[in-house]
């Protein structure tokens, strides 16, 4: 039973608000590990990784009708947190790869706008957190619409985009070689 005023009769409901909350504590985990700049050669590879699970419980999300929590009003769950600190400390350790341009809508145009990959992380990290708050209260429907509501609203662009530009990123950095090298390591993997 939850808090709700009705429980959450479907077991379905309840699975992927318990894994979203799972993904969501490990998306915020990660984000703050790489921020605290513990293990810099590994903070593309650790956001690639926790942005694609993170995205996976998303899908889920979009892919489930819409949740209608019980009531028409979001209870307070207290004061939003303070990200700054969060954020600058991503910007910081993303200095000269932080921004990048993206597609505003692949679907009514080719308008582009700048963002930054810390501002973005920032973003989902305050909805996810939004969504924690209802969950870790037992409100497991208010959770679910809200992070339903934010993945399709705003995080799961964001996710999504972010995602693109670490990837690209990390192409960069291991595929933008000089000819010499690439031609000595292709000739080294084509030999018995």
């Amino acid at each position: 039973m939850t808090t709700d005023e009705r429980p959450v009769a479907d077991a379905d409901l309840r699975e992927i608000g318990e894994a979203v909350a799972g993904e969501s504590r490990g998306f915020l985990t990660t984000v703050t590990e790489v921020a605290a700049g513990s293990a810099p050669e590994a903070s593309l590879p650790l956001l690639l990784l926790a942005l694609s699970d993170l995205l996976a419980a998303g899908a889920r999300l979009g892919a489930t009708t819409d949740v209608v929590p019980t009531s028409r009003f979001e209870p307070d769950v207290g004061p939003d947190a303070d990200l700054e600190p969060l954020r600058a400390n991503l910007a910081n350790l993303l200095e000269g790869i932080d921004e990048y341009v993206e597609v505003v809508d692949p679907l009514l145009g080719p308008e582009v706008e700048e963002s930054t990959i810390s501002g973005d992380l920032v973003a989902i990290v305050g909805a996810l957190t939004q969504g924690l708050a209802h969950h870790e209260r037992g409100h497991v429907l208010e959770a679910l619409w809200w992070w339903q509501f934010s993945y399709l609203s705003d995080w799961g662009e964001r996710a999504a985009s972010t995602l693109r530009a670490i990837q690209t990123i990390l192409a960069h950095v291991r595929l933008d070689v000089a000819d010499d090298v690439a031609a000595e390591a292709e000739y080294d993997a084509l030999q018995p």
